[in-house]
C-alpha cells in the first residue's frame, strides 16, 4: 500500500503534544493545529513507531553480515552487542490513551486490536533480545509500580500469543479506522498481519512443541488452514517513500555518507553468484578497478565481496584499492528506491515452507519455498527502473524468475535431509531481505537455525570467547541502577547470576 506520510508524521507530532494553560500558550495557540490527542493521532504514533522507527539500521545489516562498514572498526561487525534498553516501551504509554478516546463498537475493537498488535510486537523483540523482562507489571509507572518485577520468557511469550489472538478477533469485528500510514486502515490487512507474525513468533519457539499449554504447532495450524495471512506482496507491511523532505529512502545521497564507507559481503556476493542468482546485479555494484580494466558490468567476475570477520586492518587495504563491490547505485540515487518492510509475503511463505518441512502444516514446502522466492524477486525487479546503472544488464524477467526458481541449483531439494532444505529455505529468506529489510531478521534466523552460516574469525570477534557468536544483549544499566533487585533476580534465575552474552535463554534451550 502507498500513503503520502508527510500528514502523519505532523499528526504524530501532534499527538505527542501536551497542552498548557498558561497566558502565552492561549495567546499563541495556532487555530489550524490539534491541541489535544485523539484515537488516530496516537494510531499514528503507534504505527509509525513499528514500522518506520524501528527499522533496521547499517548496525542491523553489519549484524546481518551482508554491510562492512570501513569508516571505523564497528561493534556490530564484530559481534560486539552491548547493553539494550527498554526505551522503546515508552511508546506503549499511548495505547491505553488511544483505546479510551476512540469511539464505542467496531472503532474501538479496530484501535484496541491496533494496540494489542503493537504491544505483542514490541514486547516480543525486547523479550527476544534479552529472556525475561517486566512485562505483567510493565508500564503502571502511573498506578504506583516503579519497580516492576520480571516475567518469564515462557510467560511474556504466552502473552504475546494470547495478545495476537485476541487483536485477530477485534480487527475481525472492527471497521475501518483512522491514522493508518501505512494500511490505510484496512482491517483486513490488519489480520493478515497480525496472523503472519504470529506464524513468526512460533517458528521461534519451534524448541518448545512440547509445551502442552503453548500448543507451538496446533496454533501455526489454525492459522494457516482457518485465518487470513499475507497472500501477496500487497500485503507486505512496509513504508514507501518519495523525494519530500523526511520521506526520503534512508540511504539516498542528500546529506548520507554512509555509502562512501561501505563494501558487500561475500556472505551475500558469493551466495547469488553460486546460485547464479540475478538479485547480484539488483543489490550490487560492479567494482571499479573491474570496470577500468576492461570487464563487463554484466560479468559474474565484477562483482566481489569479503568477509566482515576479516581483520580491521586487512580490510583496510582492500578499501583503499577499491577492488570490492558496493550496494547498488539505485538505494543511493532514487529517494523512493524501494519500500522498507517489516514482515513480507516472501518471507510469510518461507516460514510457511519451514512449517510445512517441519510437519506442522500439509502444503507443500517445496511450492511455498519456491513462490517465496518469485515473491522476492519480483518485489526487487518491480522497484527497480529499467535502467542499466541498477540492473547492469541482467534483467529479472518473469521468464528468468521461473527458470532460476526451478533451476537444479535452486529448488528445494525434496529428497534431502531436513537440515538441507532447511538451510534452502533459510538462505532463501536472508537473500530476500537484504538492506534495510526485515531489522535483525538474520541474526535471530541464524541464532535460532545455524543459516546462513556467518563466518567467525578468533582474531576480529569481539565476543569472549572469540570462538562464539553472542546469543543475547545483555540487561540495561538503567534495571541495574533503579530495578536493581528484580532484574538480579532474573539473571540469576536464568543464568546463574551472570548477565552474560553467550548464555542461552529459554527459548533456545
Amino acid at each position: 500500500m502507498k500513503f503520502t506520510l508527510k500528514k502523519y508524521f505532523l499528526i504524530a507530532v501532534a499527538g505527542l503534544s501536551m497542552s498548557s494553560c498558561s497566558d502565552f500558550d492561549q495567546i499563541n495557540t495556532n487555530p489550524n493545529a490539534a491541541t489535544k490527542a485523539s484515537a488516530p493521532m496516537l494510531a499514528t504514533t503507534l504505527i509509525l513507531d513499528v514500522s518506520r522507527n524501528s527499522l533496521g539500521s547499517i548496525s542491523s545489516m553489519m549484524n546481518g553480515k551482508s554491510i562492512i562498514r570501513m569508516e571505523f572498526p564497528e561493534n556490530a561487525q564484530y559481534n560486539y552487542l552491548g547493553r539494550t534498553n527498554f526505551d522503546g516501551l515508552a511508546v506503549l504509554n499511548n495505547v491505553e490513551k488511544m483505546i479510551e478516546l476512540s469511539p464505542a463498537g467496531a472503532y474501538k475493537n479496530s484501535y484496541t486490536a491496533l494496540g494489542k498488535f503493537v504491544k505483542a510486537s514490541k514486547f516480543f523483540w525486547l523479550s527476544m533480545q534479552l529472556g525475561d523482562i517486566p512485562y505483567a507489571e510493565a508500564l503502571l509507572g502511573e498506578k504506583g509500580t516503579l519497580n516492576p518485577k520480571y516475567s518469564t520468557q515462557k510467560e511474556v511469550m504466552a502473552g504475546v500469543l494470547n495478545e495476537l489472538e485476541e487483536a485477530d478477533k477485534l480487527f475481525a469485528s472492527g471497521i475501518k479506522f483512522d491514522g493508518d500510514p501505512i494500511y490505510g486502515g484496512d482491517i483486513t490487512k490488519w489480520r493478515k498481519l497480525v496472523n503472519t507474525f504470529e506464524l513468526q513468533v512460533l517458528l521461534h519457539l519451534y524448541r518448545k512443541t512440547g509445551e502442552a499449554d503453548l500448543k507451538v504447532k496446533e496454533r501455526f495450524n489454525t492459522i494457516v488452514t482457518t485465518k487470513p495471512i499475507f497472500e501477496s506482496n500487497a500485503d507486505n507491511f512496509q513504508v514507501t517513500y518519495s523525494d519530500l523532505a523526511g520521506q526520503r529512502y534512508p540511504f539516498y545521497k542528500l546529506g548520507n555518507t554512509t555509502r562512501l564507507y561501505t563494501m558487500m559481503t561475500n556472505v551475500v556476493v558469493d551466495r547469488l553468484k553460486d546460485l547464479e542468482d540475478y538479485r547480484l546485479f539488483y543489490y550490487a555494484d560492479p567494482s571499479p578497478v573491474k570496470i577500468t580494466k576492461g570487464a563487463a558490468i554484466d560479468s559474474w567476475d565484477s562483482y566481489l565481496g569479503y568477509d566482515p570477520s576479516m581483520v580491521y586492518g586487512d580490510l583496510t587495504t582492500i578499501f583503499g584499492g577499491k577492488d570490492y563491490s558496493n550496494v547498488n547505485s539505485r538505494y543511493l540515487e532514487l529517494a523512493n528506491a524501494e519500500p522498507v518492510y517489516i514482515l513480507s509475503y516472501a518471507m510469510a511463505k518461507f516460514m510457511l515452507a519451514e512449517g510445512a518441512l517441519r510437519g506442522w502444516i500439509t502444503s507443500s514446502a517445496s511450492t511455498h519455498y519456491t513462490d517465496g522466492i518469485k515473491a522476492s524477486m519480483k518485489f526487487t525487479a518491480g522497484f527497480t527502473p529499467d535502467n542499466e546503472m541498477f540492473h547492469h544488464k541482467r534483467k529479472m524477467t518473469d521468464a528468468y524468475i521461473d527458470s532460476y526458481a526451478a533451476s537444479d541449483k535452486v529448488k528445494l531439494k525434496t529428497t534431502a535431509s531436513e537440515a538441507v532444505q532447511l538451510e534452502q529455505i533459510i538462505t532463501q529468506r536472508y537473500l530476500s531481505t537484504f538492506m534495510l529489510h526485515a531489522p535483525f531478521d538474520a541474526f535471530f534466523e541464524n541464532r535460532r537455525t545455524g543459516f546462513p552460516v556467518f563466518p567467525l574469525n578468533p582474531k576480529s570477534n569481539l565476543n569472549v570467547p572469540a570462538d562464539k557468536f553472542p546469543v543475547r544483549w545483555i540487561y540495561p544499566q538503567k534495571e541495574l541502577d533503579y530495578n536493581t533487585a528484580n532484574v538480579n533476580s532474573a539473571i540469576q534465575s536464568q543464568y546463574a547470576g551472570n548477565d552474560d552474552y553467550n548464555k542461552p535463554m529459554w527459548i533456545l534451550q
